[in-house]
């Protein structure tokens, strides 16, 4: 007898859980990563909550200081991605029985370290042990001006895709982090397992694009699997031109030894970069807004009629073999 599937992640959401926000309109559907609720006259509060794992998300070498920085960046990648500015967040933390206050000590110094920095602070939470693996849950809570938030759905026919930063670094690292990628000098493999343990949300940028563009996310999942969630949520097709992709000179060094790693660079994760739909009229404001904030912006491809994601090279459709992290 057939096995019988297992549902996806994004399956799973639309099945169960999303007829129970089916009467909240900022909850949109749960098609995006944040929820939008009003705070006052003039704002919004933009909500997200992610878990990280132990050996899941994170390498159990961490030191507890990064680890406290990733399980914070990776909600302030998406509150970027809502165009929102960090405001306060909640800490549950689900500590395994052999936790030590020295551990606890160096973790609550790194998230201090990152309050300073990102100008946001903690607002409550929950301690608990755990027979299991380390676990983080974070509720992080940013502000919008009022009806400006920017959601995964709303890109239009011929908007262009565009990408911050570079893409691949974080799914590679993993690799080097895991004693991999022997053709990289050991200064290349560090610096792309620093980008794998340290993510660098796009703070800076993403509260100024409110207005320019039209739809965006934070590459978790992996550039195919983030752009195609875009291009889902506006009932759209994406085309991303492969060679357009923006690389840093470690991730590139990487594909021209083994280019069988565009598979890890196009669907690995982990960038915590934005994917924006721009409307061509918008695109100078967006690289005003990307100057300003000091990050680097790219046009990888464009939003059509249809459904999909298509990857380009040489002017051919090619085969996608990783289109994106998943976890069921």
């Amino acid at each position: 007898m057939a096995r019988a599937r297992r549902l996806g992640e994004f399956e799973l959401i639309a099945r169960y859980f999303a007829p129970l926000a089916r009467d909240f309109d900022g909850a949109g559907g749960l098609q995006s990563d944040n929820a939008f609720l009003p705070a006052d006259a003039r704002h919004d509060l933009v909500v997200k909550t992610d878990t990280v794992v132990a050996g899941v998300h994170f390498l159990a070498d961490d030191l507890p200081g990064r680890i406290a920085a990733k399980a914070l960046r990776v909600c302030l990648s998406d509150l970027a991605a809502g165009g929102a500015t960090p405001f306060v967040y909640q800490l549950s933390l689900a500590l395994p029985s052999t936790w030590r206050e020295a551990w606890v000590s160096a973790f609550a110094k790194g998230l201090a370290a990152d309050q300073r920095r990102f100008g946001i602070v903690l607002c409550g939470g929950d301690t608990v042990v755990t027979p299991g693996p380390l676990t983080i849950t974070i509720t992080a809570f940013g502000r919008v001006a009022r009806g400006k938030g920017v959601t995964r759905a709303g890109a239009r026919a011929g908007d262009e895709l565009w990408v911050s930063g570079t893409i691949g670094d974080g799914a590679l690292g993993l690799l080097a982090a895991q004693g991999g990628l022997p053709a990289l000098t050991n200064r290349q493999r560090a610096v792309l397992e620093d980008r794998y343990r340290l993510p660098q949300p796009r703070s800076a940028l993403g509260p100024s694009l409110t207005g320019v563009v039209t739809a965006m996310a934070d590459v978790s999942d992996g550039l195919l699997a983030d752009a195609g969630h875009v291009a889902d949520a506006s009932r759209l097709a994406v085309s991303i031109e492969r060679d357009d992709v923006p690389l840093s000179p470690a991730a590139r060094a990487a594909v021209l030894a083994d280019s069988r790693l565009w598979a890890n660079v196009l669907g690995g994760g982990d960038d915590y970069e934005l994917v924006m739909a721009v409307p061509m009229r918008r695109r100078t404001a967006l690289q005003a807004a990307a100057r300003a904030a000091g990050i680097q912006v790219t046009c990888i491809g464009r939003f059509g009629r249809g459904s999909g994601v298509a990857v380009m090279a040489n002017g051919r459709s090619i085969a996608a073999l990783r289109k994106g992290y998943v976890h069921f």
